[in-house]
């Protein structure tokens, strides 16, 4: 009769190395998750930093030298890729910074700091506007080497000779028919811009800055973007209307027509 050798059991774990195994996984399942949660913060933080930075920025309307096309406090989109690889057209609507002079010394008081910090970490990502009381949004008039004259006999702003009818889009007080309370004759210079607000006799524009260096004229380098989205308030969501076809007839400066 044979014998069969049977091998020698294991030793059992013991519990305390058994726990340590438990909670060993688990805890590095959390600061996995952790890391993660942070990177995804991180690169969400980058990408809406780019975003802002070169493609598109929030700004809201402080004023309503825009109505009715924009109210006090509306929150706007603004292209910011147009000024660096494209030009404006005629009835674009610009955020620019003020050329100097055009608004008065900020008498905000100091805010605390707590509200400093988050209103910039907010700004960062796009989700607050606190340089918007620092720029001024306008609708072009005028492109460089333009002759732009108010007004014609029917109260008409004329760009190269042409007449321009914008009762479509501007608010004139009840009673009068100009475009513009005051008159002026002006040529743009060369990387410039001439711009007036909508609310034509409510809007301190181009007309009314003609005595501060930049003699009214606004440069394009001073220009953040074109807007082109009100995102706020829900009920005026939508695309902003340049109404370039009141443009159409304008002809290059070179090829002014006599003003009638």
């Amino acid at each position: 009769m044979t014998t069969e050798k049977t091998a020698e059991a294991e030793p059992a774990p013991s519990s305390g190395s058994g726990g340590d195994a438990a909670v060993h996984p688990r805890r590095r399942g959390w600061l996995t998750f952790l890391r993660d949660v942070v990177v995804i913060i991180l690169i969400a933080v980058l990408v809406s930093f780019l975003v802002k930075t070169f493609l598109v920025r929030s700004f809201y309307i402080p004023s309503g030298s825009m109505k009715d096309t924009l109210h006090i406090d509306d929150r706007i989109l603004v292209d910011e890729i147009t000024p660096r690889f494209g030009g404006y057209d005629h009835g674009d609507i610009v955020v620019f910074q003020d050329p100097g002079g055009w608004l008065p010394p900020s008498s905000d008081p100091a805010r605390p700091p707590v509200v400093e910090a988050i209103d910039w970490v907010l700004a960062l990502v796009g989700l607050s506007a606190p340089d918007s009381d620092d720029h001024l949004v306008k609708r072009i008039i005028g492109l460089p080497g333009d002759h732009v004259i108010c007004c014609n006999t029917l109260g008409q702003i004329t760009v190269n000779g042409v007449p321009i009818d914008e009762t479509d889009y501007i608010v004139v007080p009840t009673g009068e028919s100009a475009a513009s309370g005051d008159t002026f004759d002006i040529t743009v210079p060369a990387d410039s811009l001439w711009v007036l607000g909508d609310n034509r006799y409510q809007s301190k524009d181009s007309r009314y800055n003609q005595d501060q260096p930049g003699d009214g004229f606004v440069p394009i380098d001073n220009v953040v973007g074109r807007a082109f989205l009100v995102t706020w308030p829900l009920d005026r969501f939508g695309m902003l209307d340049f109404h370039h076809d009141d443009f159409a007839g304008v002809p290059e400066p070179s090829e002014e027509k006599p003003a009638p």
